[in-house]
């Protein structure tokens, strides 16, 4: 990786995480299985709504990776990467490909080339969403609210939020392109499948700047372990900017007695002009 790229991706990271404090830490959630020391049991078995649906309701971040694996990625150490270490996935959404066998197509790679040398390029950086589903590996806390009908996403990460569909609602077919898209879902057994579409082509799939297009579908699985693990299995097909679907597998660690935090990026942001 360049050196350029390198700093770029430090600074999106320090700016990012910088102050994000979950808040009312250790109140305790209603409903926390508990050890006998008090503390909340993360192994306990997995939660379930009154009508036996898997209950995904909780604060989660994404389980960040090992130190060598970031060195791996970030070549010329791990400083700067600000108060929470974050996913390979969250730095490079091909991070498991070897670079002969990336399915970034011709464009693509030579997207990813210029945004990596690009100083503050990234959507991030100029406070702008982070869209789905870089956002599923940011290390900043999410929290899900299910109900029947709907589950509600808030990420601390800009206050941004998202609608995940459960009433048995199509997809749109000509939709009004956004950051977050359109998604609904269904339940597989104890998994949530997620479909999203209706993407606009200006969000980045990770913080190296590998980008999609607007013909983007993006398949989710949401399967709890037990009451603090979950694995989302994220699937990317973008005919347009990758030769074959890819899929990429992030875990996911429930934050127990605290919540979210108000984060507002534009509010004493300086960091912009001097990138340009």
């Amino acid at each position: 990786m360049q050196s350029l790229g390198i700093l770029r991706i430090t600074l999106v990271l320090a700016a990012f995480t910088a102050g994000m404090q979950a808040q009312w830490v250790d109140h305790p959630t209603p409903g926390t299985p508990r050890t006998k020391d008090g503390k909340a049991d993360l192994s306990a078995p997995a939660p379930k709504t009154g009508d036996g649906k898997p209950d995904l309701s909780g604060l989660w971040q994404a389980e960040h990776a090992t130190i060598p694996e970031l060195r791996r990625l970030l070549e010329g150490g791990v400083n700067g990467l600000g108060e929470d270490l974050p996913s390979k996935y969250f730095i490079d959404i091909l991070a498991d490909f070897k670079p002969e066998d990336s399915p970034a197509l011709p464009a693509t790679a030579e997207a990813l080339r210029k945004n990596m040398n690009a100083m503050g390029g990234s959507p991030i950086t100029k406070c702008l969403p982070a869209g789905v589903p870089w956002v599923d590996a940011f290390p900043s806390p999410f929290k899900m609210i299910q109900t029947p009908g709907m589950i509600a996403i808030l990420y601390e990460a800009d206050n941004s939020f998202r609608q995940i569909f459960l009433d048995g609602r199509k997809l749109p077919e000509d939709p009004v392109p956004s950051w977050a898209g359109y998604s609904t879902g269904r339940w597989d057994r104890d998994s949530l499948v997620v479909e999203s579409n209706g993407f606009n082509d200006r969000g980045w799939l990770d913080a190296m700047g590998h980008i999609h297009s607007d013909a983007m579908r993006v398949t989710e699985r949401f399967h709890r372990l037990d009451f603090g693990h979950m694995e989302v299995e994220v699937t990317v097909n973008d005919p347009k900017a990758y030769s074959k679907p890819f899929t990429v597998k992030i875990n996911e660690n429930l934050l127990p007695d605290t919540n979210i935090l108000e984060y507002i990026c534009l509010e004493n942001e300086h960091d912009v002009p001097h990138l340009k």
